[in-house]
């Protein structure tokens, strides 16, 4: 399976019903294309042999004549069959047929052949098991799970929060059926992996829970069908320690304060702090005059960083995402909607034609610093990458970008994004397993989730029934 057949899959969000009768009429005209071409053909042939008259016989003329004819009929029939067959999307035996990728063969472009994600996802399962690191530990247990990245040199290997919560996330993604990768024992192993005080953190971040993978962790157990209490619970001490006086550094990031709104949502849904943080999200916006002064998010929201903050296609995509969750739980109110949907459109509003080499689809990355917990000289520094084509496609995928794009005749605009950003995901991975390319931990697990998450929902969206 080649990246260039994987990479430039058509986005075809509606192509709308066939014409009707085109069936038989492409049955018919593909049998005249195939064999009545030379009938039509032989038939003037004969039919001219008949009326010419007999005195051409002798030099042959009357034969010339017909034969010149016949071909020239049988070959306006062919070009009006293949004309019509190329009108209706019928093949030869007047089938109807799939439009064809640019770059791939006729295997691919069979209406009934199977797509590339299958065999992706499959290979995804296959590294996923083959990795799946399995540690004794004296203090917490026999722990299950995986690493920050699937390339890591220290051993023995060591299951983290991070790395278990996504690959729980992605074994719930792959809905595999098999038991060799049991949700139940990684969800054991996150259990177990809880600091003394409740919480999580990073393997950088020591013994303080941070919010960010706190709410990472609590998403993935609330998708696995975790107790909801302890998960009520444990989202209502995160949800306690991320205040401005307790946590401005994480507050003051975009990506901190979208991932814990997701997380929240997933475990804790009626909590009152959802509201906070999305209104957080709403009332910290910036205005970029070079796209009609959308408005839009960087990296930072508050702190002396936010007044130089630049827009950013993966942080506003990341508060697309978000907003338009918590509009599903809470509604959202006027000014709410109108930042969402200025969102969307500065994502549209990329004055590029093409987006396979643009700015916009660029990997970012970003460093969270924190006051170090034990040394006040000494700080916390976490090193955050952005997956940017996933999370473009994320938030183009949401009902309210597919709605703006119609509204406001962006369908286009919309179509290209979206093509090149699926485009971009499927380049940046090798059997099923993602790649940071030119860093240690160049494999990390987020970035599968992240890269696989995405083409499945792009699958279900693209997905048409037979009509």
């Amino acid at each position: 399976m080649s990246q260039q057949q994987l990479g430039r899959s058509p986005v075809r969000p509606d192509p709308g019903p066939p014409p009707p009768g085109d069936s038989r009429q492409g049955r018919f005209v593909g049998w005249l294309g195939g064999f009545g071409c030379a009938a039509a053909g032989y038939a003037v042939f004969q039919s001219l042999v008949g009326v010419l008259p007999q005195e051409l016989s002798a030099d042959a003329a009357r034969y010339g004549i017909a034969a010149v004819s016949g071909v020239g009929t049988g070959l306006a029939a062919w070009l009006a069959a293949a004309l019509l067959r190329a009108r209706t999307g019928t093949d030869d035996g007047g089938a109807p047929t799939a439009p064809r990728a640019p770059g791939t063969g006729a295997a691919t472009g069979s209406a009934h052949a199977p797509g590339p994600f299958p065999a992706l996802a499959a290979a995804t399962h296959r590294t996923l098991h083959a990795e799946l690191a399995v540690l004794d530990d004296p203090d917490r247990g026999l722990l299950k799970g995986w690493p920050h990245a699937l390339d890591e040199q220290t051993l023995p290997v060591r299951p983290t929060p991070t790395g278990t919560a996504y690959g729980l996330h992605l074994v719930l993604e792959l809905g595999v059926q098999d038991g060799r990768l049991s949700p139940s024992e990684l969800v054991e192993t996150l259990w177990r992996q809880r600091l003394p005080d409740g919480g999580w953190a990073a393997r950088s971040q020591g013994s303080v829970p941070r919010p960010e993978v706190t709410a990472l962790v609590l998403g993935a157990l609330a998708r696995a069908g975790a107790d909801p209490a302890r998960l009520a619970d444990e989202a209502a001490r995160c949800a306690a320690r991320f205040t401005p006086g307790l946590e401005p550094s994480g507050l003051a990031r975009t990506h901190v304060v979208t991932t814990v709104l997701r997380g929240m949502l997933r475990a804790a849904p009626d909590s009152p702090a959802i509201a906070r943080l999305r209104d957080e999200l709403v009332d910290r916006t910036i205005t970029d005059p070079a796209r009609e002064h959308r408005r839009c998010w960087g990296p930072a929201l508050r702190g002396p960083a936010a007044h130089t903050t630049r827009p950013s296609p993966a942080h506003t995509a990341q508060a697309v995402v978000a907003l338009d969750r918590a509009a599903r739980v809470l509604g959202e109110d006027g000014n709410t909607r109108a930042a969402r949907e200025d969102g969307i459109r500065w994502l549209l509003s990329c004055p590029l034609p093409q987006h396979e080499e643009c700015a916009d689809l660029r990997n970012t990355q970003e460093e969270v610093r924190r006051p170090h917990p034990q040394d006040s000289w000494r700080q916390e520094v976490l090193f955050v990458r952005h997956f940017t084509a996933a999370w473009m496609v994320r938030a183009l995928l949401t009902p309210g970008a597919w709605e703006i794009a119609v509204a406001e005749d962006r369908e286009e605009a919309w179509r290209t994004l979206l093509t090149d950003a699926v485009a971009g995901v499927l380049r940046q991975q090798d059997d099923g397993i993602w790649n940071w390319d030119g860093h240690d931990l160049g494999r990390p697990l987020w970035m599968t989730y992240q890269g696989l998450s995405a083409l499945r929902a792009h699958a279900v969206w693209m997905y048409q029934p037979d009509r």
